[in-house]
């Protein structure tokens, strides 16, 4: 590729004391550096997605979504490295390779509800010349307050003996974290991402969470559903579940000869008529050996292996004897005994209630619990609906 074209650049390395491996750890099913991709990607104006890393697993995931992958030197990965140095880096290996770069767009991962537009706005505001850098701020009309060296409070933004009305203020912008744009000239001159005339874009507040512990991401991930706009579909072409926890809530009640049973929902059965009468094949995978998973399965006219440990050597004989690909099969789990089978398939996928573990290791994590509907889920998303 050669030209004057705008490069997205994502530096992703892969220590991080906070949270390990926190460049693949997912929010909405979907690892934070995947999303970051997918947002410049979809960002109009980008020509080409760079990801700068040290990390094998974070570039096999860069590169599966898309991104060119630069291989990151240690010494620019380590944790007093900065983000400039990386960038400067993988502008070297561009140039280097005869892409001539006009516009670099800074993008972190670590900010997973990225607005394309923004980024859109970012690069026409360093393409038109208007401004020389910009960076993404939400306004915030907060008072803001310090100390001082004795601990008193110094207010900052405001005078504290005067509270004028929202309405009668002039708003601040706090920075998101979330990406960054320059000419490319300029940066490398100024060797910072701030220099020129420095523009703000906009961005909505309820974007700009910003992932450094394990509470943002967990918070991150309960808000995915609702930020995330339409879900992804599920382009599995065989779906494979485990039973308790998926198609029942995890509960059971026993009788006083011992008699189990369990709680069902009857959604998931039309969820199940309709897949079967597409013609998608389906198996109920269990660890259990109770009659009562063979009965529900005899209902719903599903096979059903139970009575199973290893659950994934089971679903990878089953799917070699279809003639299905692993990277083809869904599996829907909600423990860790179902860490194994999602580890192999190229669909893992979550009950809104399972494990953290499993939530973690979900592609897809979905909205309802397990016997509540969350079988008929992943169906409708597999059928579009």
């Amino acid at each position: 590729m050669t030209g004057n074209i705008t490069v997205a650049i994502i530096p992703a390395r892969g220590g991080s004391k906070g949270i390990p491996g926190k460049n693949l750890r997912r929010v909405g099913g979907v690892a934070l550096i995947e999303r970051a991709v997918r947002a410049a990607a979809a960002a109009s104006g980008i020509d080409l997605v760079v990801v700068s890393t040290d990390h094998p697993g974070i570039a096999s995931t860069a590169a599966a979504a898309g991104a060119r992958v630069i291989e990151r030197p240690a010494h620019l990965a380590g944790d007093s490295a900065t983000s400039e140095s990386a960038l400067l880096h993988a502008l070297d290996v561009l140039e280097a390779d005869g892409v001539r770069v006009g516009t670099v767009v800074f993008v972190q991962a670590t900010s997973p509800f990225i607005a394309s537009e923004g980024i859109s706005e970012a690069v026409g505001h360093i393409v038109s010349r208007r401004f020389d850098s910009v960076f993404s701020a939400h306004e915030t009309f907060g008072f803001l307050w310090g100390r001082d060296a004795a601990g008193r409070a110094v207010a900052i933004n405001h005078d504290a003996t005067h509270r004028p009305r929202r309405q009668d203020r002039d708003p601040h912008f706090l920075e998101t974290g979330a990406f960054y744009a320059f000419d490319a000239a300029g940066f490398r001159t100024a060797g910072h991402r701030f220099f020129g005339r420095v523009g703000i874009v906009e961005v909505p507040e309820r974007t700009a969470i910003e992932i450094d512990d394990e509470h943002q991401l967990a918070l991150a991930d309960s808000l995915a559903a609702l930020l995330d706009g339409a879900p992804e579909p599920i382009t599995a072409s065989a779906l494979v579940t485990d039973f308790d926890g998926v198609h029942t809530d995890d509960t059971a009640s026993v009788d006083t000869d011992g008699r189990e049973t369990v709680r069902v929902s009857r959604e998931d059965g039309m969820g199940v008529s309709r897949l079967r009468h597409a013609g998608i094949p389906m198996l109920i995978l269990s660890t259990e050996q109770n009659a009562v998973v063979a009965r529900r399965a005899e209902k719903l006219r599903v096979p059903v292996l139970h009575g199973i440990d290893d659950k994934a050597a089971a679903l990878a004989a089953w799917a070699a004897e279809r003639g299905i690909r692993l990277a083809d099969v869904a599996y829907v789990g909600n423990d860790v005994n179902d860490l194994g089978a999602l580890g192999i398939v190229g669909w893992p996928v979550a009950v809104a209630n399972a494990h953290p573990a499993v939530r973690a290791a979900a592609r897809v994590v979905l909205t309802r619990r397990g016997g509540e509907g969350a079988v008929r889920e992943v169906i409708e998303r597999m059928l579009g609906g």
